[in-house]
């Protein structure tokens, strides 16, 4: 890219919180997040984006045209006073099967909703082509690191939303990048059930610091076969979704809570150290967080233990507040596709070669 140029993300996560836009611009050299908010989900919708997974064809083709509008919603409230150039759409992750047969993914929102109703170029569906190219079509943010984190030494940069990934960089070069595990999302199911819906996460940490970790069910948790796949390797929420909490945390109550919270906070958190120790050319200097993760000081604090000597910080150090990194990099990756630049790291996903993500749904 030889121009500035402004660009709206948007994205969803494993949680389904709601819409996280991010207004950027974009230069050759740099990305700055000009600003950024969450549009909540209202309840019925999240029970419903919740349940995307197991909807008939009509119900889910209405809730993707539901989403388009929602998304452009979200895409109209964050660029009021700015006139973008593009749209960059991850959309709602339905499905993601990068080991069926064939490889398959599916992520919902519709592009032509929000073209249209915003009257602006859409770039969205990032996600298939990396996948027909023989990839896992995931994670997607592993290039958007190495842009803005592969000089100097060597780190690692994590990703904490419903699931966790870490981009390994430095020196100029990827060279590892990967879904970890668990992020939050076991996290906040377990608070969901134990408050009976009336709490939705464990905010900071809290209830975490107050509890011990159950360490012969960790052992349990960490022998997932997941975890000893060797990359490149992803997740959606299924793998560890509802269905893991009810095998290994049967009939949670308030008053277990502290005890569960720990020890999936601990869960996260070694799984990601493990990823680094096994993958890492050299020890990383600094580890770079990211994600609602970051706002758990429980979690941060287990990170920082773990990966001691390494400084561990977030990317807010670095100008690039930790909520809004990932739409910010769905922004990105559509400017990559309007300049017709390649967007995956096929190091990651185990690609045939780089390919120019998106399809693009013209203003």
């Amino acid at each position: 890219m030889t121009r500035r140029r402004l660009a709206v993300g948007l994205m969803s996560g494993t949680s389904a919180d709601g819409v996280t836009a991010a207004l950027v611009e974009l230069r050759a050299d740099s990305v700055r997040v000009r600003r950024f908010a969450t549009y909540p989900y209202p309840p019925a919708l999240k029970r419903l984006v919740l349940d995307a997974p197991r909807l008939q064809a009509p119900e889910l083709s209405r809730l993707n045209f539901a989403l388009g509008a929602r998304f452009a919603d979200a895409a109209i409230q964050i660029s009021r006073g700015a006139r973008p150039d593009v749209i960059g759409s991850h959309g709602q992750t339905v499905w993601h099967g990068p080991d069926a047969s064939p490889p398959n993914t599916l992520q919902i929102a519709e592009p032509a909703v929000i073209a249209e109703r915003t009257g602006l170029t859409v770039v969205a569906d990032f996600r298939p082509r990396d996948m027909a190219a023989g990839g896992q079509g995931a994670p997607l943010v592993p290039a958007f690191d190495l842009f803005l984190f592969g000089r100097g030494a060597l780190r690692a940069i994590i990703n904490i939303g419903g699931i966790a990934n870490v981009s390994l960089v430095g020196r100029g070069r990827l060279f590892a990048a990967f879904d970890t595990g668990p992020g939050n999302a076991l996290m906040d199911e377990a608070v969901r059930r134990a408050t009976r819906g009336r709490v939705e996460l464990d905010r900071g940490g809290r209830l975490a610091a107050r509890g011990r970790v159950d360490e012969r069910l960790l052992r349990r948790l960490l022998a997932h076969p997941y975890f000893k796949k060797a990359p490149p390797k992803s997740l959606d929420r299924t793998t560890f979704g509802p269905g893991f909490l009810d095998r290994h945390f049967k009939h949670l109550r308030a008053a277990r809570l502290p005890d569960a919270l720990a020890t999936l906070a601990e869960l996260t958190a070694r799984s990601l150290w493990f990823a680094v120790l096994e993958s890492a050319p050299a020890p990383v200097t600094e580890i770079v967080v990211s994600g609602g993760g970051a706002l758990n000081a429980h979690l941060m604090r287990r990170l920082s233990a773990l990966f001691s000597p390494a400084r561990a910080t977030t990317t807010a150090a670095d100008g690039l507040p930790v909520m809004a990194k990932e739409a910010a990099c769905f922004a990105w990756l559509a400017g990559r596709a309007l300049d017709g630049r390649p967007g995956s790291a096929s190091a990651a996903t185990g690609a045939r070669g780089p390919r120019v993500l998106g399809k693009i749904v013209p203003a």
